[in-house]
């Protein structure tokens, strides 16, 4: 039984948003979401925001109504990279370089815990 939930087209560089999902990956939902809670990083939010919704569409399953949420870990949480903006700005004599504003693919798997 597992849920999964993406957050596509977040404005945030992939490298910043994978430090945070880093200290989620294969932990328990309620210490991810207590890490995520406490962590001083602007990256947590959009990565609360989709761990819960994976945790809500495991529960939104026939399967799933009979779980407690500390029968969820965090099976699989990745970063990919979206699209890139490209924005330009002025610089000395006459030239221009680019800016990149970067984004980002956000995707959570939670899954039940292995029978140990």
């Amino acid at each position: 039984m597992e849920g999964r939930a993406t957050a596509r087209y977040v404005r945030m560089s992939p490298r910043k948003v994978r430090q945070v999902v880093d200290l989620i990956r294969g932990k328990d939902v309620n210490e991810s979401l207590n890490t995520l809670h406490f962590l001083k990083r602007a990256a947590t939010v959009p990565v609360e925001k989709t761990l819960r919704s994976a945790v809500a569409n495991v529960f939104n399953t026939e399967e799933g109504s009979n779980l407690e949420p500390s029968d969820l870990y965090v099976m699989k949480a990745f970063v990919d990279e979206g699209p890139t903006m490209k924005r330009f700005r002025p610089r000395a004599m006459g030239r221009a370089t680019t800016i990149r504003k970067r984004t980002s693919h956000i995707t959570v798997v939670v899954g039940e815990k292995p029978e140990q």
